[in-house]
């Protein structure tokens, strides 16, 4: 027995195969498109955060133990700096004014005008708030008994646009004692974000001082 087809019923079944072939190329399409629109606007969200406002930065050395440990990753928020002015206390990551290829990071010690002073195992600060000198207490970020040396130097004093930088790791550290203050434009951004390990995310925070 064999099935015939009218001439009508072949064009009707020819109609709904092609309609149903164009609906799905249609539908494949509008998903294509709609994975395109999301790529695209993803792009231009996360490239100008990642340019202009946050940065990674990978730890490397052992600089700024116990705060920060080699191989732990950090995320840097540039847009801080353009809002504001660096505070003390603050770690940031900036250009090594030796070589500006090379990132280094460091805290931030001494504000612009300031003068530093080394003194038996302390770091004296001298600025207008503080004419006769005041010890700087940093027992809460510093291993225990840290004494800073300044390294054959016993004072600096800042221009207007300069910050001394020193590594909590006050023994292993190459700093602003070594190659002088960082002026401001080399600056990049402030530690914001520990993102590396998972067990140790950190969210950080000024440290505050005594004066």
């Amino acid at each position: 027995m064999t099935n015939r087809f009218s001439s009508e019923d072949k064009n009707q079944f020819e109609w709904e195969t092609s309609s149903t072939y164009d609906s799905l190329g249609r539908t494949i399409g509008e998903f294509f498109v709609e994975i395109i629109k999301v790529v695209i606007i993803s792009l231009a969200i996360i490239i100008p955060v990642r340019y202009f406002l946050i940065q990674p930065f990978y730890v490397k050395g052992a600089s700024m133990e116990p705060s920060f440990y080699d191989h732990e990753y950090l995320i840097i928020n540039e847009i801080a700096y353009r809002l504001g002015e660096p505070l003390r206390g603050d770690v940031v990551v900036f250009r090594y004014p030796k070589d500006p290829s090379q990132y280094f990071i460091k805290r931030i010690i001494g504000l612009p005008g300031e003068k530093i002073k080394f003194k038996d195992g302390d770091i004296i600060i001298y600025n207008d708030a503080s004419p006769n000198g005041i010890i700087l207490k940093e027992d809460h970020y510093l291993f225990e008994q840290t004494a800073t040396s300044g390294l054959g130097k016993s004072e600096y004093i800042l221009e207007e646009d300069e910050y001394f930088v020193l590594g909590d790791n006050r023994e292993s550290s190459l700093d602003s004692r070594r190659f002088g203050p960082v002026p401001r434009r080399l600056i990049i951004g402030k530690a914001w974000i520990r993102g590396w390990p998972f067990d140790k995310i950190t969210i950080f925070s000024v440290p505050s001082y005594n004066f």
